[in-house]
């Protein structure tokens, strides 16, 4: 017996129910019941895969330092005098320029490494000291090269007299010691010590180079991994890596027993990379070992053997057996049978 059952209440919503009775059972049909959940399985995690690159590892050392414009040295000032005017520190002094003055006149400077120790220009003398006034003036475009000799010319002391005049100096065509201050080449002021009045005779100021250089404490044992002229890598406290080089390597110990200390000058090979910098804290990286053109992989991708040994493992492939050399910045050196550049393999790092 088939009994059909439609209210009114579910026609209005288009739904039809049939009923079926036979052997005590009710089929029901079209009746709106729950849906079962097909449970998903999740999906596998995508295999990562490294390429095995032919490149250059290197192992390096960091060391702290401190980047600024070297050891400050003494500047004396000689002759008869007061001081009348003086520069502010940061104030670079350039040849045939005004450092400062005495009793109202410009000291310039001049660039060398003999001070001017006596009277030039009253007798036909020749030393160190006239090549020094001799080549400042020939830079200053008084003496041409073809002149010059040494010795206190007529020649000479005209051309002496002819760049006083310009400078601001009595043109006597004679020089006396502390009418110009000589130093090895540009240098900075980095403080100033005397006083206006100060007699001119005595410490004047303190100066530096004008190229920033970082400065290393170093402790002597670890020495032998640094070598003037070797390429260094300098780290900006922004972290910007900038090129530089190893420019000297004290001798002489200081600190004393229980901290002794090598200094260690590291020069930026181009002065603009730290323009923005006066003084700061860095850190210089001296590579230690180097190893190039070799084939490297990932650390992760490195798979431990029971027996001993690594193997990497190309996907859906079988373990290859590798030898490894270096590490350095997360990357391993390898090489094997079939071990080449290009090389896909499984990797549990990116």
């Amino acid at each position: 017996m088939i009994v059909l059952v439609v209210t009114r209440r579910l026609q209005r919503k288009k739904i039809v129910v049939a009923g079926v009775l036979g052997a005590g059972a009710l089929v029901t049909l079209g009746v709106l019941l729950p849906h079962r959940r097909v449970p998903v399985r999740p999906k596998a995690a995508p295999v990562q895969v490294a390429t095995v690159i032919r490149t250059d590892l290197s192992d390096s050392r960091s060391f702290d330092g401190t980047l600024g414009h070297g050891k400050a040295r003494p500047l004396k000032g000689a002759g008869k005098g007061v001081l009348t005017r003086l520069p502010a520190a940061g104030t670079v002094a350039t040849r045939g320029r005004s450092l400062y003055r005495v009793n109202d006149r410009p000291v310039p400077v001049f660039y060398g490494h003999t001070p001017l120790f006596r009277k030039l220009g009253a007798a036909p003398v020749h030393g160190s000291d006239v090549a020094m006034v001799e080549a400042n003036l020939a830079a200053l475009g008084y003496v041409t090269s073809a002149s010059r000799r040494a010795v206190m010319t007529p020649d000479l002391r005209d051309a002496l007299r002819r760049w006083q005049a310009k400078a601001g100096l009595p043109a006597t065509g004679t020089l006396s010691a502390g009418q110009v201050v000589v130093v090895p080449g540009p240098v900075r002021v980095s403080a100033v010590q005397a006083q206006l009045g100060d007699p001119a005779a005595g410490p004047i100021m303190t100066v530096t180079s004008t190229t920033k250089v970082v400065t290393l404490p170093v402790d002597p044992a670890d020495a032998d991994d640094l070598e003037t002229g070797a390429a260094v890598t300098l780290v900006r406290p922004d972290e910007r890596h900038v090129r530089a080089k190893i420019t000297s390597v004290g001798t002489t110990v200081q600190g004393g027993d229980d901290s002794p200390k090598l200094t260690v000058t590291v020069t930026p090979l181009r002065g603009r990379d730290v323009a923005g910098l006066d003084a700061a804290s860095v850190r210089v990286l001296v590579a230690t070992e180097r190893h190039t053109g070799v084939l490297a992989v990932p650390v992760g991708a490195l798979l431990a053997l029971r027996e001993g040994g690594y193997a990497v493992q190309p996907p859906g492939g079988g373990l290859m057996p590798v030898t490894t050399g270096m590490f350095a910045r997360e990357l391993v050196e390898i090489s094997g049978p079939g071990i080449v550049a290009g090389l896909k393999v499984v990797t549990a790092s990116s």
